[in-house]
């Protein structure tokens, strides 16, 4: 904030800064030029023409004249070059010949002033003003007046340092201000993300204490029916909703930290094919599920990435036809989908069902009237890999999700670890 106030401060003062420069140019210069313009023109008519002969003796007396930095008349008979006379105060303070001929010829063209720049023969540049003398109905001489642009450059680049000082330090006095401003302003903001994240902190061991204790009850609670009756599948159904909702709160703290800024994902290198199967098999209704993988690494957090494929099937069997429909999951490099047998989702909703806010509940023919907040999640995570989440007719029929995640630069061929392709035939069971 301190950056971006200071830059556009001094894009300010820069452009104020440009437009006062070329103001003060135009200015000088118009200055000038109305000098030397003004004081040629009322000396050409302190002199006169009497019978062919050019009067000059005014100029010894007149004002203008001794005011004058260089002053000179130019007389010429028609189609002759011009002579110089009275020369104030030296030949070398004039053009070279070449100049004045152009500036004798350009006053006859224009048949009036003419202000020109050009450069003295003993050096140093003039602005110059030739006003002409009429002899009846033609112009027979003209005074050139001369004025030194030197002083009026050094003012002028005066005026430039003084200009560009006085910018850097008042951008150097608007960083400060915007610094102490901005972090003013972000105090408040800094506080409350503190207070959230010191809320999460306590969030988390709130809610992870208790279900450590249910745990435990259950898991007591589960050998004594075992001892007693020899079965004890309620027991493992509750743990394996104990552990679900035990997920479910360390997601939803890691997104809520992820969200806020307080935590930042870290992407590790992992099996995405062993985290697909094991996340199905830890889903209360995996027999319907069916995985088909390869060996795939990809750069991702475990966790998150859990959680998106959790909903993705979750979803598919929610709103991808009735209880029990068949879901297939396919693992590829870079690529998840899950595909179900349901009605689908129109083309024209396939966006809006990734919103946040957009639920909706199967219905008993299997459509749906939305496909749930899962999908949000889905596409959260996907953005925080780096990846994409869309939804695709599936070809035979229903409908097909894809997670897509970049590969890693440079990736070999993952060591073996188990099975290259499995799918899930039963609780618990894993063919290869």
């Amino acid at each position: 904030m301190t950056l971006l106030f200071a830059s556009t401060t001094a894009a300010c003062l820069v452009v104020l800064a440009v437009v006062a420069v070329r103001i003060d140019s135009q200015s000088r210069r118009s200055g000038l030029d109305h000098e030397v313009g003004s004081r040629a023109v009322g000396l050409s008519r302190a002199v006169w023409f009497d019978t062919g002969v050019l009067h000059l003796e005014p100029l010894r007396e007149d004002e203008l004249a001794q005011g004058a930095q260089v002053l000179a008349v130019l007389q010429a008979a028609p189609g002759q070059t011009p002579k110089v006379r009275n020369v104030v105060p030296g030949r070398s303070s004039l053009p070279e010949r070449d100049r004045l001929d152009e500036v004798w010829r350009s006053v006859l063209d224009e048949q009036g002033t003419v202000l020109v720049s050009a450069p003295a023969a003993g050096g140093g540049r003039l602005r110059w003003a030739a006003a002409p003398v009429w002899d009846g109905d033609r112009i027979g001489a003209a005074v050139l007046v001369g004025t030194e642009l030197a002083r009026s450059e050094r003012d002028h680049d005066l005026l430039v340092r003084w200009l560009a000082l006085g910018c850097t330090a008042l951008v150097c006095c608007a960083a400060a201000v915007g610094h102490l401003l901005s972090g003013r302003a972000m105090r408040p903001a800094l506080r409350g993300l503190a207070q959230q994240e010191q809320f999460l902190a306590e969030a988390a061991h709130e809610l992870r204490t208790p279900l450590a204790t249910l745990r435990l009850v259950v898991e007591q609670g589960g050998s004594r029916a075992s001892d007693a009756s020899g079965a004890s599948g309620s027991s493992d159904e509750a743990l394996r909703l104990v552990d679900r909702l035990s997920r479910l709160v360390t997601g939803l703290l890691a997104r809520a930290r992820l969200e806020s800024g307080a935590q930042r994902v870290e992407l590790v290198p992992l099996r995405l094919d062993q985290l697909v199967e094991t996340t199905v098999e830890e889903l209360p209704d995996h027999e319907s599920v069916t995985v088909s993988s390869e060996p795939v690494v990809v750069l991702g957090d475990p966790d998150l990435l859990a959680q998106a494929v959790r909903n993705l099937v979750e979803n598919a069997q929610r709103h991808g036809g009735p209880a029990g429909s068949p879901v297939e999951v396919t693992v590829a490099p870079g690529l998840v989908t899950v595909r179900d047998h349901g009605a689908g989702v129109p083309p024209a909703d396939r966006e809006r069902v990734f919103a946040r806010g957009v639920t909706g509940a199967a219905t008993g023919t299997g459509a749906a009237s939305g496909t749930g907040a899962g999908l949000a999640i889905v596409r959260w995570v996907a953005g925080l890999h780096h990846g994409t989440a869309h939804l695709a007719d599936a070809p035979g029929g229903g409908l097909l999700a894809e997670l897509r995640l970049p590969m890693p630069p440079a990736q070999g061929s993952p060591p073996a670890q188990g099975s290259s392709s499995s799918s899930h035939e039963g609780p618990g069971t894993v063919s290869a």
